[in-house]
């Protein structure tokens, strides 16, 4: 027997219960044929000796948006130690603006106001850029703040005249006019001026993406929303714009695609079945293991960081605000249940308890109607939950999927929007896993980093930025945070068969570390580095031999 390679010299921890280590890993096509006594006696066109590094299974981000991570790499940076005041911002915006054509958009990302004295504003905006026409995307994709140019072109002089939008929020001066913040649905009419992307720009902003993860030991993604222009999408064609990718070899690791929910429609064909579904009935699981449609992605409220999170109780300080539901809860059950009747799998994003309590009361209205087993349905972030939202979740095999690194990243921010008694309740992990709920791992990148050594520590110690410990009780061991962040995140869209573990048969996905994880105390994960990231048995990052 002929093989492609043998990695040997490694210390490997397989995740597979049966045969727990191993020294050596074979690869034919994709795929691993065997490890250490197997491979005795088999040619092999290529030996790597990996030089008695740990390896693990690639990690596999379970929330990661591939593209506009991209974009952000692509783009002014000003996230919190980028820029540390207003100033700083518009000193940053000013310089980027003079190397730009006098009618070029200045595009920047990141910027959180609880890092600054406030947002940005466009009057100052409008100083900094020279006429040219800015938006600014604050850090959790919730929120832009634009200038005045931006609003003239969107057909609104002076910023005078801008509409209310349902579900959306607009700060405004005395005289009613916006004064350049925008919120959730009220960024489309500026979003309009900049979207659809050009193909090529996705594809550029692909690459960049996925030469990061690769850095990080991601070789799988789940993309959280494509395809809706005035949502998460890129261009209405950003199916294409990723197969694209894939075939040029600019998307070089493995993506679960999650279209908008606008962008299924419905069936007439089946008038005794309310059902939301692609042309063809294209649906949940078309593709192969480089590209496949995974869930059907719906928003259903806003940002924890933002306090824009429907809440059942106002945020803490602000006793009017109890955040945006961006649909009506029987729209969100439409949705929810249409999608689910056409056999997609749906993942809603609900940060606030009371967005919880709608998606879930919608899952279970689904299951009534049109019963399917393991249909593994999702709830991205599930910030705030009880224990009774947990239990639910689990009888109902819903798959919440928490952000780990947003502890260290925003959680004193977090921490300081709800009252003394809730503080616990936030990004909940060991409190899943104890209800029988398997754990994925995830970023939201670029909303924080991507990699995932970071949020590994952050599930292990749950400290704050500041140092503080929030919610010490959801701490979970660092082989539990492993396991979410490969096993789990391949089970949360039903491809645990293939990878999230290192198995005869099973995708050759995998990483090697400057150092053993399970060996190191859990402050000092984050500062590991990843040597080498195989996919399909190919070294796509690393310098190996």
């Amino acid at each position: 027997m002929r093989i492609d390679t043998i990695f040997t010299n490694a210390r490997i921890r397989t995740l597979d219960p049966e045969r727990p280590t191993a020294r050596s890993i074979g690869t034919l096509n994709g795929r691993i044929v065997g490890f250490d006594d197997d491979l005795h006696g088999v040619q092999t066109d290529r030996v790597v000796d990996l030089d008695d590094q740990p390896v693990l299974p690639g990690f596999h981000d379970a929330h990661h948006h591939l593209s506009l991570t991209g974009f952000r790499l692509a783009s002014l940076n000003v996230r919190p130690w980028a820029v540390n005041s207003l100033a700083e911002l518009y000193a940053a915006v000013r310089e980027y603006a003079d190397g730009l054509a006098p009618d070029a958009w200045v595009r920047g990302s990141g910027y959180d106001q609880n890092f600054l004295e406030g947002h940005p504003t466009a009057d100052e905006l409008d100083r900094a850029a020279g006429g040219r026409p800015v938006i600014l995307e604050h850090v959790s994709g919730h929120m832009i703040v634009a200038n005045t140019r931006a609003f003239e072109l969107a057909g609104y002089p002076r910023r005078e005249g801008y509409p209310d939008i349902s579900g959306g929020g607009i700060p405004r001066d005395a005289d009613g006019r916006p004064l350049g913040l925008l919120q959730e649905s009220a960024m489309s009419p500026i979003y309009a001026l900049v979207r659809p992307m050009e193909l090529d720009d996705v594809q550029r902003h692909l690459q960049l993406a996925s030469d990061e993860a690769l850095r990080y030991g991601l070789t799988s993604v789940t993309e959280p929303g494509i395809g809706e222009i005035r949502m998460l999408g890129n261009n209405p064609l950003d199916y294409h714009a990723y197969q694209t990718a894939v075939e040029k070899r600019m998307l070089r690791v493995r993506t679960t695609l999650m279209p908008y929910i606008t962008v299924l429609h419905p069936f007439t064909a089946l008038p005794d079945k309310e059902v939301l579904g692609l042309d063809l009935g294209i649906r949940t699981g078309l593709g192969d293991d480089m590209l496949r449609v995974g869930p059907v992605k719906i928003v259903a409220d806003g940002s924890f960081i933002g306090r824009s999170a429907a809440m059942h109780a106002c945020f803490h300080g602000e006793s009017d605000n109890f955040g945006v539901l961006l649909h009506e809860p029987e729209q969100l059950r439409d949705y929810i249940v249409g999608a689910h009747r056409a056999g997609w799998t749906v993942a809603t994003h609900a940060i606030g308890d009371r967005a919880i309590t709608h998606v879930l009361d919608a899952i279970e209205e689904a299951q009534r109607v049109a019963p399917r087993p393991d249909v593994r349905h999702r709830i991205e972030h599930f910030a705030l939950a009880s224990d009774d939202d947990i239990a639910r979740a689990a009888r109902l095999g819903v798959i919440p999927v928490p952000q780990g690194v947003f502890l260290s990243d925003f959680g004193d921010g977090m921490a300081a929007a709800v009252s003394d008694d809730r503080r616990d309740d936030i990004y909940r992990v060991k409190s899943l896993a104890d209800a029988g709920i398997v754990l994925n791992g995830s970023t939201d990148s670029p909303v924080s980093d991507a990699n995932p050594l970071v949020s590994l520590r952050d599930m292990v110690l749950r400290r704050t930025g500041s140092g503080a410990v929030l919610g010490e009780r959801e701490r979970v061991s660092i082989d539990e945070a492993v396991r979410a962040y490969t096993y789990g995140s391949a089970y949360a869209v039903s491809q645990e068969g293939s990878k999230g573990m290192l198995k005869t048969g099973m995708l050759a996905d995998f990483i090697a570390l400057s150092d053993d994880l399970y060996e190191i105390a859990p402050e000092r994960i984050a500062e590991q580095q990843v040597t080498t990231t195989v996919v399909g048995g190919v070294v796509e990052f690393g310098d190996v031999g």
